[in-house]
């Protein structure tokens, strides 16, 4: 009998399987991006953009920060 070593690692998708999948994957990067794009991403940018050193001469944290950006969305 003749093994096949490393099958797993050469194996592709086939063309089929690319076009079934194609619509969800486009799904996908459209929420992703229309999450990236939203204010709520844009004022976690900001807030990654200071240093710790910054927001505590402000008065703020950074976990505060993030619970007063997402406080109507999530309980964190």
């Amino acid at each position: 009998m003749e093994r096949t070593a490393g099958l797993a690692a050469t194996h592709r998708p086939s063309n089929l399987l690319r076009t079934i999948a194609a619509p969800f994957r486009a799904i996908g990067l459209f929420l992703v991006a229309m999450a990236e794009a939203g204010p709520r991403m844009e004022a976690i940018r900001r807030v990654n953009a200071m240093t710790d050193e910054q927001l505590a001469a402000k008065g703020l944290t950074r976990e505060g920060e993030v619970r007063r950006i997402f406080r109507d969305r999530f309980y964190v």
